[in-house]
Parts: structure tokens; sequence; C-alpha cells
């Protein structure tokens, strides 16, 4: 990874100006007053339920997981698949022989 791509994935986690090399360090010349007031403000304890509403929370997530809509989408394309089969080329040879 490039080190552009993880600092911006990073960057949010701690502000630059609160986490300095010399708070961090813990040595007697800083104190880390700021750093322990950021973190105690951070929301403690797991994080909440999200709503996910529709298709993905109905069928996917959840109490209701089920694997009917992956089993409607492969029989509907097998269908739709052998009926372009029939209609394309078995109807051809159905009264005709090679």
């Amino acid at each position: 990874m490039h080190a552009s791509l993880v600092r911006r994935t990073l960057g949010g986690l701690v502000p630059p100006k609160i986490a300095t090399p010399k708070l961090v360090s813990g040595d007697s010349t800083g104190p880390l007053g700021p750093l322990v007031a950021f973190y105690s403000k951070l929301p403690k304890g797991p994080s909440p339920v999200s709503a996910v509403r529709g298709v993905k929370a109905r069928w996917f997530s959840g109490k209701s997981a089920s694997a009917k809509p992956v089993l409607a989408l492969i029989g509907g394309l097998w269908l739709i698949g052998y009926s372009l089969d029939y209609q394309l080329h078995l109807k051809h040879h159905k009264n005709n022989a090679h």
C-alpha cells in the first residue's frame, strides 16, 4: 500500500494535533491531558445496531436469513435460458431432422 493511502484511511482515527510524538511518548515534558480527554469522549461499549432496510435486511440479515432469493435467481435464469434455447434452437429441430 502507498503511504498516502494508509494516511488517508487511518487519518480519521486520531486527530494529528492531539497525537503528537511528544505527547504520545509519555515523557515528563509533555502532559497526556489532551490525549486522555479526547479518548474519554469516545463512545464506549458495542456499536449500535444499524437499521438496514430493504432486500438485504429482509432476506440476508438477522433472523429471517434465507437462501430463497438466490434459489429464485438461479431458477429464473435457468427458465429464461431454457426458453431462449428452445426458441432459437430446439424449436427448429422439433419437426425437422438434420
